[in-house]
């Protein structure tokens, strides 16, 4: 029988633990959550219909109440689950990437050229020419192009500075926005409902979205998850890094793929949500620590449980009236986002 050195059983253990623990949070949450609502359904119930979809048990209950988790609430919770996981794992990823904890989706301007390119694809006529995928396509264009050019403006020196991201993120942050108002000034009537979608609505999801979203995040996850070792090493300089045989433009591309790619594909379908890449990742590494072997899925699984909880709150704080769950993110985010400012011993 092949020996198992002690250290590589710790390792598997430390890791283990924490994630099959967030995997059950999320799963007692998402019952919750879906029980919760106009129609109150016991969790009990909720719990019965969604195993006896999975082929577990009977499910034998009322129609219009199987209508109503099935149709209505799960597909929602999901969307907003898998919106989470791919903010905040994006903003882990990040976070790593430039070596700054203040780099999330929406601080580098990725979730504002996400936003600008959806819009543009409703406003220009592009739903007419690609269908169904055009406000994923253009998010992703918008998102990538964004984080390419912050990217090469803040490299431009050898050694660059967080001054040098969040300023470069905030300008081109601040020239998408202004082309998106932009535009919104040309849709007419259709401006209020872009508003509601820049401001991140879920009232009317199905499960096509659901399943769109699902994949680019479980491609997303999977490239970061391939560089998660090397993305350690990139947390020193990039020579140190290629001195120890990594590829770094390799793995600088994966990277920015694999985080835009979640980012841009669940800004088409929810608008912009901010702070859950910042409050998530940085909370997982204060508990948890720096390995991105282990922060990213504990970030994406946690920043699913994060909106999820926020979404609930959405939905039932002003009930019958529903509040856009980027109100919600921005009133615990900015805080967060404040004390972090005050607290961080790095110099912006």
């Amino acid at each position: 029988m092949q020996h198992i050195p002690q250290h590589t059983k710790n390792m598997r253990h430390s890791f283990g633990l924490p994630i099959w623990g967030a995997v059950v949070v999320l799963g007692i949450v998402i019952v919750i959550c879906v029980a919760v609502g106009n129609v109150a359904i016991p969790a009990a119930t909720v719990l019965r219909i969604v195993l006896a979809q999975l082929g577990i048990g009977d499910g034998d209950v009322a129609e219009s109440t199987r209508s109503i988790i099935m149709t209505i609430r799960l597909p929602r919770v999901l969307l907003v689950a898998l919106t989470g996981a791919a903010l905040s794992a994006s903003g882990a990823a990040y976070q790593g990437l430039f070596r700054n904890p203040l780099a999330d989706p929406y601080i580098v301007g990725v979730a504002s050229g996400a936003g600008l390119g959806a819009i543009a694809m409703v406003v220009l006529g592009g739903m007419a020419l690609f269908g169904a995928i055009a406000m994923p396509l253009g998010a992703f264009i918008g998102a990538f192009g964004v984080v390419v050019l912050v990217y090469g403006i803040a490299a431009q020196r050898s050694q660059y500075s967080n001054n040098d991201l969040i300023l470069a993120g905030i300008a081109i942050g601040t020239l998408t926005s202004a082309l998106t108002t932009y535009l919104m000034i040309r849709a007419g009537r259709q401006s209020s409902q872009l508003l509601a979608f820049l401001l991140g609505s879920f009232s009317s999801v199905g499960w096509s979205a659901v399943w769109i979203v699902a994949t680019a995040v479980l491609i997303g996850l999977s490239l970061l998850m391939v560089v998660s070792r090397d993305l350690n090493v990139l947390l020193f300089t990039e020579e140190q890094a290629r001195f120890l045989g990594i590829n770094v433009p390799m793995i600088r591309w994966c990277i920015i793929v694999g985080a835009t790619l979640m980012t841009a594909t669940a800004v088409a379908f929810h608008g912009l949500i901010g702070f859950v890449g910042i409050i998530v990742p940085h909370s997982i590494r204060l508990i948890f620590g720096g390995d991105h072997r282990k922060l990213i899925p504990l970030s994406a699984l946690y920043g699913a449980v994060f909106l999820v909880l926020a979404d609930m709150i959405a939905r039932t704080v002003t009930a019958p009236q529903e509040l856009p769950l980027g109100i919600v993110t921005a009133c615990c985010g900015a805080p967060f986002f404040l004390w972090q400012l005050l607290t961080s011993k790095r110099s912006l």
